[in-house]
């Protein structure tokens, strides 16, 4: 009897120790989860609500560097390193062999072939086109501008698409001076397309070449 009562009062330790030890731990919301835009927006991720990751684009980078150079690219090529388009611009983000070779690229089949380089040439020209922009990021960077909310990512963009002379042009316009590529894409749309990335790893340098 005594051996029964001993084995069930064991049993019902190792139960309880058990259920604890398995209970969910409260979630706590941390403040490294929460990323701030400039609109006075707030985004935070793990949710507590299940409806938050109903329309949630998997998988989750926010306003991260990935993010931006994946939009970037999908809107120049859907993302094919291989793609050349009827202007001969070329790979994932749409290359001009002028720009290419400003930053160190002269072969263009090696250019296509490869997809690190295609994304080494990518962060080379940000760096480039951060250095030559430098006063009109400090200066509009926060601002409104035409209805805009204008960030460093969207003019990085915007410069990516027209150059950094056409960035340069629009804002000297104060928005009003209306700048497309040939195929009618205006600076002002990649302004508010790109808006909100974080580029802030980006470093400046006018002499960005890329390295093999």
């Amino acid at each position: 009897m005594r051996k029964k009562w001993y084995f069930y009062t064991s049993l019902t330790v190792i139960i309880v120790f058990l259920s604890y030890s398995f209970k969910p731990l409260k979630l706590d919301t941390k403040e490294w989860f929460l990323r701030k835009n400039n609109d006075g927006a707030q985004y935070q991720f793990p949710s507590l609500q299940q409806e938050d990751y109903t329309s949630l684009n998997i998988p989750y980078t926010g306003n991260l560097f990935i993010a931006f150079k994946e939009a970037i690219g999908f809107r120049e090529s859907e993302n094919k390193y291989k793609k050349v388009n009827s202007l001969g611009y070329l790979g994932k983000y749409q290359f001009g062999n002028q720009t290419l070779r400003s930053i160190g690229i002269h072969d263009t089949q090696k250019f296509l072939k490869s997809p690190k380089l295609q994304e080494k040439a990518f962060v080379a020209l940000l760096s480039k086109n951060k250095s030559i922009l430098r006063d009109v990021i400090e200066k509009y960077d926060g601002k409104v501008v035409n209805g805009i909310l204008i960030t460093e990512s969207g003019i990085l963009a915007a410069a990516h698409l027209g150059g950094a002379g056409s960035v340069k042009k629009y804002f000297r316009s104060n928005g009003k001076r209306y700048i497309k590529d040939a195929y009618g894409t205006s600076i002002q749309s990649y302004l508010k397309a790109f808006g909100g990335y974080d580029t802030s790893f980006i470093q400046p340098n006018v002499n960005a070449v890329v390295t093999l």
